[in-house]
């Protein structure tokens, strides 16, 4: 007997007729009975016999009744566990950004994503695109996002994506009256940078191509955030990835594209040998749609 036949012969063992058993299963008495038959057939067994319009158990279906029930107890316990985690209520998400992405794409991604699963249990770790990837590769940590991520063969790029570069300053400096900066818009001028040294520092001054020597590149940060805050004091301009400072207002602060072929990785990271959840596909597709609102290109 397979799962189908057993589903029918406990369905009409439950309420004792053909008529009940197509009601309780929602499809036709016929399709009950030829089921029946092809059991029995199967089985090797008569199940039932008809007596007087009704049917009625022999012994040896009680018995199989009994091994049924417990089977069928266990069937419908893969389904509830199916659909939890289809659907999971209990869902814990373990993420960890580079603090570029952390501010206004990752927050809002979550915002999405609790919408979804509202007693979803995440936890949040902003940290360094090294240290991303050796987090996803200790297991500590489920999904990583990070700008400019290192590359390692164990790790899987999920989706990536590509970023320009901003500049941001006070809303009182001159060149906020412009729609877009280039290079030799920042002659003469302080930039915050992120250090040469990093991938991301390489990027910048690739941007700057010649233009680099008229610049006074006095201030170097890591974070995207502190160089708008320090931009914000009146330092100098800060030229960031268009992705931090996408998608919000900055008090104070103007934004401005800059013009510039180069851009930057933003990647969803994971551990190719290690299974991904449900909630962590609903996370990368959340995150897929809140890039596509903020468009930082």
């Amino acid at each position: 007997m397979n799962l189908r036949q057993m589903e029918v012969f406990r369905a009409v063992m439950l309420t004792g007729g053909v008529n009940s058993a197509a009601q309780l299963l929602h499809v036709s008495p016929p399709a009950i009975s030829k089921v029946l038959a092809q059991a029995a057939r199967s089985s090797g067994l008569v199940l039932f016999e008809n007596v007087r319009g009704r049917l009625i158990p022999t012994p040896e279906a009680q018995q199989l009744y009994d091994e049924v029930t417990g089977l069928w107890d266990r069937v419908e316990k893969v389904r509830d566990m199916t659909q939890q985690l289809a659907q999971p209520t209990r869902a814990v998400l373990k993420l960890t950004c580079t603090s570029n992405v952390a501010q206004f794409l990752v927050s809002r991604t979550i915002a999405r994503l609790y919408m979804r699963y509202p007693h979803l249990k995440c936890r949040l770790q902003v940290t360094s695109p090294e240290l991303v990837n050796q987090l996803l590769l200790e297991r500590s940590f489920n999904l990583g996002v990070a700008l400019e991520a290192h590359e390692h063969p164990n790790l899987e790029v999920l989706k990536g994506y590509r970023c320009g570069l901003a500049c941001i300053m006070r809303a009182d400096h001159p060149l906020a009256k412009r729609k877009s900066i280039k290079p030799a818009d920042l002659a003469g001028e302080r930039i915050i940078a992120s250090p040469e040294s990093t991938p991301f520092g390489q990027t910048l001054r690739r941007a700057f191509g010649a233009a680099a020597a008229r610049m006074h590149i006095d201030f170097e940060c890591g974070s995207s955030a502190t160089a708008c805050w320090f931009a914000q004091a009146g330092v100098g301009i800060a030229v960031v990835d268009l992705a931090g400072v996408s998608g919000g207002q900055l008090e104070g602060l103007e934004v401005r594209p800059f013009r510039s072929p180069e851009t930057l990785s933003v990647s969803i990271l994971r551990n190719r040998y290690r299974p991904m959840s449900v909630v962590e596909r609903a996370f990368a597709e959340e995150f897929d749609t809140v890039w596509a609102q903020v468009s930082p290109t």
